[in-house]
């Protein structure tokens, strides 16, 4: 009878499975149906991910999943050597082949040349088809000794470059965007449900049908055909939403997702807890990239408290709001792993919207005066993207906008350019700056 050890190691999210004689062919099909390879260096089966299928066939074999012994340095090592031991054999053989064809060609060592048409012509060609032949494998062989040794090395660098903390950083982002994507197939069947538990009239469900709004391709269609109802496509949306909810599909992804983020941090280093002032965008910044359903906070008497349309992620909360101190809310993000980013302050001047007779620029390098012209945000936005654009101020402490004068007779091509002043936009206060000026002609140059 054929016994099973199932192992899965978190330095690769790898499942292996050890199985004592030949599966019979039932258990192969489903082992290799589930995406399992053998390797048979290692004599087992590898599964190059975790999936909650995967998890379940081993636990059915083998009845639990234990901890991998074998490291990824250890693995790779004993790789490395398997690889040095082909390289060393590759070496000798070029050793081999090289001597065979040294003593093959001493029958030409004196530069006698091959007499065509005599007795010794035939020896002759024979030697040297051998001696061609022994020094072609010999570079074959030499050939293949560099490339097992570069695979060697390369074993060893990938092993090393795994544990490199900028890589392990990198990869604590990979699993926070998985994160996301996961829960937000989980956020989409509450919405889903919550959506269906309002739409009750036949009205509305064809026209969710029409957009596609939490159902499938092929719905509308349905509809129109006949083949379904309205109530009846209803219910069976909210039976299929339901079913995914209840199968514990994309809590048990989001589980190991969570277990993977612990073991690279745990590696990588604590986060140090954030001790400066704490806002709401910190906090909504927090939650949203944990899979957050557009999380809302606002400041209140106690601290901040945090809601969402549907339930917030189960390592966040239990249901759809939360409310703690700001002490907690540091504890809870340092728990998490998160770290609030700091703010990078624009050092570019802001672009100031400000009517005067004439504005100084800049422009490629020169100072002059450009007319100020009045126009909405429409006209602004229908002049050609690569003709508008903004220069910076004569004493570079603002910008304005420019583009084109279209306030004149003047081909566009050969107009001159001038400042913008959009009419239904904001009016920033004028700064104190020379370089706005009530007439023209004093300022020109």
């Amino acid at each position: 009878m054929t016994t099973f050890t199932a192992t899965y190691s978190p330095e690769d999210n790898k499942l292996r499975l050890y199985a004592s004689s030949r599966l019979d062919a039932e258990t192969f099909a489903r082992v290799k149906a589930a995406g399992f390879v053998w390797a048979p260096k290692q004599e087992l089966f590898v599964a190059p991910k975790w999936s909650p299928r995967r998890e379940d066939l081993l636990i059915e074999l083998a009845g639990e999943i234990e901890p991998e012994e074998m490291t990824i340095a250890e693995r790779a090592q004993a790789k490395a050597e398997r690889l040095d031991d082909l390289a060393h054999k590759r070496h000798r053989e070029a050793n081999a082949f090289n001597r065979a064809a040294q003593q093959l060609s001493e029958a030409f060592s004196h530069g006698q040349p091959i007499l065509v048409g005599h007795h010794s012509e035939r020896k002759a060609m024979k030697t040297k088809e051998r001696m061609d032949s022994a020094q072609a494998k010999a570079n074959k062989a030499a050939k293949l000794a560099d490339y097992w040794l570069y695979r060697a090395e390369g074993v060893e660098r990938h092993a090393n470059r795994k544990s490199d903390p900028k890589v392990r950083a990198r990869r604590i982002k990979t699993l926070l965007a998985e994160l996301r994507d996961l829960q937000g197939n989980l956020n989409n069947c509450h919405a889903a449900l919550a959506f269906w538990d309002r739409v009750t009239d036949d009205e509305t469900i064809v026209k969710a049908a029409n957009y596609g709004k939490f159902t499938k391709f092929g719905d509308y269609g349905a509809l129109q055909s006949g083949e379904k109802t309205p109530q009846g496509l209803r219910a069976e949306r909210i039976e299929a939403y339901q079913k995914a909810l209840d199968s514990g599909y994309w809590e048990r992804w989001i589980s190991h997702t969570l277990n993977r983020l612990s073991y690279e941090r745990e590696l990588l280093g604590t986060v140090a807890r954030h001790e400066g002032e704490l806002r709401e965008t910190a906090i909504q910044m927090f939650a949203r990239e944990h899979g957050a359903h557009k999380p809302k906070a606002t400041a209140t008497d106690m601290g901040f408290v945090l809601e969402s349309s549907v339930p917030l992620p189960a390592h966040i909360a239990s249901g759809k709001t939360l409310e703690l101190s700001p002490d907690e809310w540091r504890d809870l993000m340092r728990d998490c792993g998160y770290s609030i980013p700091d703010v990078k302050r624009n050092e570019k001047p802001s672009v100031v919207n400000v009517k005067a007779a004439g504005i100084m620029v800049n422009r490629f390098g020169k100072r002059q005066v450009l007319p100020v012209v009045e126009m909405t945000k429409a006209e602004y936005g229908k002049i050609y993207s690569e003709q508008r654009g903004t220069f910076f101020s004569a004493d570079g402490t603002f910008r304005v906008k420019v583009c084109p004068n279209p306030r004149t007779d003047v081909p566009r091509y050969t107009a001159g350019w001038c400042a913008v002043f959009l009419t239904d936009s904001k009016v920033h206060p004028k700064p104190d700056s020379e370089c706005i000026l009530d007439a023209i002609p004093e300022a020109a140059e």
